[in-house]
C-alpha cells in the first residue's frame, strides 16, 4: 500500500508562485512513478506533470515553462513548483503514484494511489 499526503495549496494572486508537496509512505516499488493532477471546478481531472524513477518528466502543454515537478527520494517527497500562476490554474491538485511497469511513461493513466488533494485558488 501507498499513502500520499499533499500540502502547500492556498489562495494567491495572478503572477504569484506556490510550491506543492506530497509526502509518500508505504511500498517504494509501488510508487516509483509519480504525478500531479488537478481538477478545476466543474471540469474533469487532468494530468499536470509526471516524473519517473529516473527523473524523466512530462508536462501538460498548459503548464510548460511555468510548473516544475521534482522529487527528493531521501525525503519521500514529490514537489510541484508553480510559477506565474494564472486564474485558469485554480483547481484541486492531487498527487498520484503507480509502479512504473504498469504503463508506458507517456501514459497519464492509470495511477493506483491518490492523495486527498490540496486546493489552489488564483485570483486576477
Amino acid at each position: 500500500q501507498v499513502q500520499l499526503v499533499e500540502s502547500g495549496g492556498g489562495s494567491v494572486q495572478a503572477g504569484d508562485s506556490l510550491r506543492l508537496s506530497c509526502v509518500a509512505s508505504g511500498s517504494t516499488y509501488n510508487r516509483d512513478c509519480m504525478a500531479w493532477f488537478r481538477q478545476p471546478p466543474g471540469k474533469q481531472r487532468e494530468g499536470v506533470a509526471k516524473i519517473d524513477t529516473l527523473g524523466r518528466t512530462t508536462y501538460a502543454d498548459s503548464v510548460k515553462g511555468r510548473f516544475t515537478i521534482s522529487k527528493d527520494d531521501a525525503k519521500n517527497t514529490l514537489y510541484l513548483q508553480m510559477d506565474s500562476l494564472i486564474p485558469e490554474d485554480t483547481a484541486m491538485y492531487y498527487c498520484a503514484a503507480r509502479p512504473c511497469y504498469i504503463a508506458p511513461l507517456g501514459d497519464w493513466q492509470p495511477y493506483n494511489y491518490w492523495g486527498q488533494g490540496t486546493q489552489v485558488t488564483v485570483s486576477s
